[in-house]
């Protein structure tokens, strides 16, 4: 199997896809020492038996036929584990692929577990076995051997059975719906917008104090703006238990900056310590009344946490006896938001969730449902009104 290095080459290969009712599409990347990820290869396959390695490191290639087959509206692009490869093209042309399908969701929904790997789709539904032994290769190097080449090709040959068989699933249990939601997620552009005014999210934790989200608000957007544009892991410019200290601790000099200890020594009298404390001071001048509180899951406690443990209980029961992965219905911190007050407008209560799961946890909560055991299984049965 030979890469694709002209722009001819792979307009003719796109222009047989896009005749194809669907294609199949992977991407390796390296991304350890950059912040964004950088394309090593795209591998493409179709029903008709085409498939292609694309080498976008080729001096001269132009991926333009590429992201016009990733735009086609008239051909299914076939994923699995969407979400970085979708983050490359997104950086790469501004667009996302559609329609989409993404294997692993729709695994789930058809009861392969939660974050089903490809090798064990592989294994279970196309009846074939990966060889395993290119998986943490450098897809940088040139020339690429032929084992490697091989392992890239089976991520898409592959893909093109498990999709058929999902696919006529879905349609047989008429679940076709359920993907909606998950899909709409990763097709969507703010998935893939890094703006680091929102980078503090994922550290937030159980942040619940004003100062210290204003001081984790500021260090974290100026950390991701300035891995942004040195294209550096954020961690190259501040480790993540750093950025936490300093929320916690507040720093508003050098010698206070320099005593925690994830500083290492002498980086408080740097240019980067003297915009560390910028960004401290910036916090401090917020008016701490009108810094948002961390998303409601993230700070919930209270003493709920046996009738979060039940509700795990009738999740796990309804997941097994409806075929589907648990993790595709409600999360946990779906379930701590139940148990502390059902709001109306979390996922689980809306759309096919609610009737499959929603309203069975409302019952169990206001005590007109059960969970037994008979058999050695967890059964959910009605409470008889008093």
């Amino acid at each position: 199997m030979e890469l694709i290095a002209t722009t001819q080459a792979l307009a003719e290969t796109c222009t047989r896809l896009a005749a194809q009712p669907f294609v199949t599409v992977d991407t390796e990347f390296m991304r350890e020492t950059t912040y964004y990820p950088k394309l090593c290869l795209i591998q493409m396959a179709g029903p008709d038996g085409t498939a292609c390695l694309v080498d976008p490191l080729a001096q001269g290639l132009d991926l333009k036929p590429f992201l016009d087959l990733m735009a086609d509206e008239g051909v299914v692009k076939v994923f699995h584990s969407a979400r970085q490869d979708l983050e490359i093209i997104w950086l790469m042309g501004g667009l996302l692929p559609h329609p989409f399908f993404d294997t692993q969701v729709a695994a789930m929904v058809c009861g392969y577990g939660d974050s089903v790997s490809y090798e064990q789709l592989v294994n279970d539904v196309a009846k074939a076995r990966i060889d395993k032994s290119s998986r943490f290769t450098d897809w940088s190097r040139r020339p690429l051997s032929e084992a490697q080449l091989a392992y890239a090709l089976s991520d898409v040959t592959h893909l093109v059975t498990i999709y058929q068989v999902l696919a006529a699933e879905l349609l047989r249990t008429d679940r076709g719906l359920w993907l909606d939601e998950e899909m709409a997620v990763l097709t969507s552009p703010e998935t893939y917008r890094a703006d680091p005014a929102f980078a503090w999210k994922r550290l937030s934790g159980r942040m619940r104090k004003p100062r210290e989200i204003a001081v984790l608000m500021e260090v974290a957007e100026w950390r991701e703006a300035e891995a942004q544009s040195r294209n550096v892991p954020r961690g190259r410019i501040l480790k993540d238990e750093a950025v936490i200290d300093i929320a916690t601790a507040g720093p508003r000099n050098v010698e206070a900056l320099g005593r925690l200890r994830t500083i290492p020594a002498g980086f408080e009298r740097s240019r980067t310590g003297g915009e560390i404390l910028a960004a401290v001071e910036r916090a401090f001048a917020r008016d701490p009344s009108q810094i948002a509180a961390p998303d409601r899951a993230r700070t919930r406690g209270g003493n709920n946490g046996a009738l979060v443990d039940l509700l795990k209980v009738l999740l796990k029961a309804v997941a097994e006896a409806e075929g589907v992965a648990p993790k595709i219905i409600a999360t946990v911190d779906d379930l701590e938001a139940l148990a502390e007050d059902g709001a109306d407008d979390l996922a689980v209560l809306q759309g096919w969730r609610r009737g499959l799961f929603g309203e069975k946890a409302l019952a169990l909560k206001a005590g007109r449902m059960a969970l037994s055991v008979e058999r050695g299984r967890v059964v959910v049965r009605d409470v008889p009104a008093a």
